[in-house]
């Protein structure tokens, strides 16, 4: 495996290194991947044989519940490694390996649907925790694996509430049963290209109490390969009992059918009573897509202004390098 990730990462500084914009190889064709053919030879293989295995996995514990149908529906079921290497003005250097799992059984039922994740989205701490997004946050509590069954409405939520209610345990001893409520709803706004869509979650952990999040997304492209976003996000957990509060304007280009830039201004708070900005973020993050929609590369240079020593900027950067292992590659992947 550590050779896997020291082909991975010789890939991608190969490409930081030379014009990574470029979409052709050496013959004229399509290029699909960066990495040189000798490291292609040793990465293939082993993502052949973690996909089939994630999926037959999934397929195989699925037909127990559900039937024959598993061998031929649509399977989302994915393994993500990934590798990061984080610097922080006046913390040094750090580094962190990350698993991440979603093990998905559509057949079970219609409408029921048994779930085990590594990472409910709960067990990624308060606004203030997750910071810019910058870093990994999955791998802050790493007993936050769950097994739970969730019940969906089969709605287009650009005509209707999509309404999802779960329930079951997070995997540690004690273990810790939840219930979660989650509702989207997406609309358009007039004639013209602008999009609103709302998220919103309701959860309860008998360990961690109660804890609600909604967000607000507006949006609209500017051109084909342009889009401009606005977030806002309040969240309220039991355990801090305090109101946190999220804003970020976003600017998505496309720079190539294999890369991608995002340039982010994100501004958090708290406080109902009385509000206060505690951060705020200048961050761009550079994706690509190294090897065929499997292998992606992200590198997110930030500066961070924090109200605890007085706003004084910070420079941050991360490397990150993740393979997704599934029978299907998902190219879906390569957005952010």
């Amino acid at each position: 495996m550590q050779k896997i990730i020291t082909y991975c990462w010789l890939g991608f500084f190969t490409v930081l290194a030379t014009n990574a914009h470029g979409e052709t190889n050496a013959y004229g064709d399509e290029a699909d991947s960066d990495l040189p053919e000798w490291a292609e030879e040793q990465v293939e293989p082993f993502r052949a044989r973690v996909g089939n295995w994630v999926d037959n996995t999934s397929r195989n514990i699925d037909a127990f519940f559900g039937g024959d149908e598993s061998n031929s529906v649509n399977n989302e079921s994915y393994l993500r490694l990934g590798q990061e290497i984080d610097w922080m003005e006046g913390e040094g250097t750090s580094g962190d390996v990350s698993i991440r799992y979603r093990i998905d059984l559509p057949t079970t039922e219609e409408r029921l649907r048994l779930i085990i994740e590594s990472d409910p989205e709960e067990s990624q701490g308060t606004l203030a925790d997750q910071g810019s997004g910058r870093l990994y946050n999955d791998q802050r509590d790493r007993r936050s694996s769950t097994l739970g069954l969730d019940w969906l409405e089969r709605r287009d939520k650009r005509e209707n509430w999509s309404n999802r209610i779960g329930a079951g345990v997070r995997l540690r001893v004690p273990l810790d049963p939840y219930v979660r409520l989650t509702s989207e709803r997406l609309w358009g706004i007039g004639e013209g290209p602008w999009q609103l869509e709302s998220s919103n979650r309701l959860s309860w952990f008998n360990n961690e109490g109660y804890s609600s999040r909604t967000r607000w997304d507006i949006g609209r492209p500017l051109s084909d390969n342009r889009h401009l976003r606005f977030i806002t996000t309040v969240q309220w957990r039991e355990e801090e009992d305090t109101l946190e509060f999220s804003e970020i304007a976003e600017l998505n280009q496309r720079l190539n059918n294999r890369s991608a830039m995002r340039y982010s201004a994100i501004a958090l708070g708290e406080s109902a009573s009385n509000p206060r900005m505690t951060n705020y973020y200048l961050q761009t993050r550079y994706r690509r897509d190294v090897h065929k929609g499997i292998l992606f590369a992200d590198v997110i240079p930030e500066l961070h202004f924090q109200r605890e020593v007085s706003y004084d900027p910070r420079w941050a950067m991360t490397l990150r390098l993740e393979m997704y292992f599934q029978r299907e590659v998902n190219r879906d992947y390569f957005n952010f």
